[in-house]
């Protein structure tokens, strides 16, 4: 069995869009959730010289073997500078990825 869901969220006026997706699976005794986030802000700036935020990027990996369990988080946070029709642009952006991982119920009570 498996689960889609999925996010469109864009508004024109504000410059942001945020797109979001969860996929929920059962699979060969494994249930596994994957969630994925991305989101971005368009700034008019006045020029190039713009201050521009550093670069972030945060990685976590567990695992618990007497939980039967793995989760593995990625956050990349940054920006980008664009130039259209002579106007300066900041495009501020973040992206996340999560995933789950834990043995199904039905494997647990056969394992005892």
């Amino acid at each position: 069995m498996r689960d889609l869901l999925y996010k469109n969220l864009t508004f024109p006026a504000r410059g942001r869009k945020i797109i979001a997706s969860s996929e929920i699976a059962d699979k060969e005794g494994v249930h596994s959730v994957v969630r994925r986030h991305f989101a971005y802000i368009v700034k008019p700036i006045k020029s190039a010289d713009a201050v521009r935020p550093q670069p972030y990027l945060y990685v976590l990996k567990e695992r618990n073997t007497k939980q039967k369990r793995e989760h593995f988080f990625c956050k990349i946070k940054g920006s980008i500078l664009a130039v259209n029709a002579g106007d300066f642009y900041q495009i501020l952006f973040v992206h996340t990825l999560s995933i789950e991982l834990t043995a199904s119920l039905r494997l647990s009570e056969q394992m005892g």
